[in-house]
């Protein structure tokens, strides 16, 4: 009862977008989309493969905890590289202030005006 309720909290959550395309489209052409198809509707003879199949409703899950991962590495690259532009903004401002203050060593110096 809890995941459905967060189940549910999340999907209030989901954008538009999100609601009506929630996963991106399959890289698969399409034989081996058919080949994906055939191999999970095999009857399984290992034990492992036994056992996955008690998970298969989670796919869908997985599918949406792997987009968010990916979509929160994106933004952790992204953020990176901007704090390096505002450092190196910072220091640009820095440098330019530094160019029009005027300092003491300055106003030592005989004014040519």
């Amino acid at each position: 009862q809890r995941v459905l309720r967060l189940a549910e909290m999340c999907r209030r959550l989901e954008t538009e977008e999100e609601k009506v395309l929630p996963f991106y489209p399959s890289s698969l052409v399409e034989g081996e989309q058919q080949d994906a198809r055939r191999v999970l509707e095999e009857t399984p003879v290992e034990p492992l493969a036994w056992a996955m199949r008690d998970y298969v409703g989670l796919e869908r899950f997985w599918q949406r905890f792997n987009k968010a991962k990916l979509e929160e590495q994106a933004l952790e690259r992204e953020w990176a590289a901007l704090s390096r532009r505002n450092r190196r903004l910072r220091e640009l401002l820095r440098q330019y202030l530094a160019g029009i203050s005027v300092s003491q060593e300055m106003l030592s110096e005989p004014n040519p005006l």
